[in-house]
């Protein structure tokens, strides 16, 4: 299946190359929670630190230590197998002696645990603020220090596209394809979900690649569907001289489609966007209900928070943060100038 490749917003400007995650050190990435755990509930939160392990490996090794289903444990988001990643599970443990908790975790649990505290409810996805991530960037050119400081100065200026990336539909594109197939005949499962999803997710990056051609990037039009960056609050557009001032101060953004029954759709020239990427996926509305793909909208621009780019042997150390959702390979590629995509990403 064949994916749009969104545009680099830092094109005119020469890469770093490199390459990246020669072990899991190379990549290490921090949960940012949305709250903290207040002490007192029937929930007991764990955050954790391993390498090298997925997100649901390491579901699997908590269910099987407190005897508990899968499904009860929560996390907010998935994080990447090849690296080091810290974040937090949640699960439903009345057991009042946390320290007894803590030693299962130690003698059962794979990894390094930094925090053992009890919340009233459980961890939901998209509970938390976003990523803090420290990228080793290796055989990088002779001139990538400089030539990165310009790239950050340039993203904090006109913002990042909040692209998926290829990564995310599986290798030449199956995992959306795969996908696509399962619209005409559904069925359930973690798997097909994924799937699903990464279907939603290239049809996303289209969009948003057609946006930036049509020189939509930095700002909006009447019929969009905009966000707030404050509240993530989402309204349509209808005034573009007013709401292209709060784009100019970085208060709001345009969202695009992630396709489902009931995702609130763009009108006007920005419905007309729409309407041609999902014309051409072939797929019908009604098939997305049957699906059960409800659908929801994506901020098609994010900013790159707390850049920071030093010089290591043979290559640089790039450390940011992201919103939850954002993939730490489309900023990498806007450094590099080149598709090097992280192994095994998953959120």
């Amino acid at each position: 299946m064949s994916v749009a490749l969104v545009p680099l917003v830092t094109a005119r400007l020469p890469g770093t190359g490199g390459v990246v995650k020669r072990d899991s050190a190379d990549f290490v990435v921090t949960e940012i929670p949305l709250y903290e755990p207040s002490g007192l509930g029937e929930h007991v939160y764990v955050r954790h630190r391993r390498a090298n392990r997925t997100t649901r490996e390491v579901v699997a090794e908590l269910a099987r230590a407190f005897r508990v289903d899968e499904r009860d444990i929560g996390y907010a988001g998935l994080k990447d197998r090849r690296a080091i990643a810290t974040q937090t599970f949640s699960l439903p443990l009345r057991e009042p002696d946390l320290s007894i908790v803590a030693e299962r975790l130690a003698s059962e649990v794979c990894g390094e645990t930094l925090e053992v505290k009890r919340h009233a409810n459980k961890l939901k996805r998209g509970h938390s603020l976003g990523n803090r991530f420290e990228i080793r960037l290796h055989d990088t050119d002779s001139q990538s220090l400089p030539r990165a400081l310009a790239i950050a100065s340039e993203l904090g200026v006109r913002g990042l596209p909040n692209a998926f990336g290829p990564q995310r539909y599986g290798d030449d594109g199956r995992n959306a394809e795969h996908g696509r197939a399962l619209i005409e005949r559904p069925r359930g499962g973690w798997l097909a979900r994924l799937h699903m999803s990464a279907w939603q997710s290239s049809l996303f990056d289209s969009w948003l690649a057609l946006r930036m051609e049509r020189g939509l990037f930095e700002s909006v039009v009447a019929g969009d569907v905009a966000k707030k960056f404050a509240n993530g609050a989402l309204f349509d557009v209808v005034d573009e001289g007013a709401e292209n001032a709060r784009v100019a101060s970085l208060e709001i953004t345009h969202t695009g489609p992630m396709f489902g029954s009931e995702m609130r759709a763009a009108t006007g020239v920005a419905g007309e966007l729409e309407d041609t990427v999902f014309a051409a996926s072939g797929v019908r509305l009604e098939q997305l209900r049957k699906a059960q793909l409800q659908g929801t909208r994506r901020a098609g621009r994010i900013f790159v928070d707390d850049i920071a780019i030093d010089s290591i042997e043979n290559g640089l150390l790039v450390s940011f943060r992201l919103p939850k959702g954002s993939y730490a390979t489309t900023v990498l590629r806007e450094f590099t100038k080149n598709e090097c995509a992280l192994a095994d990403e998953e959120d």
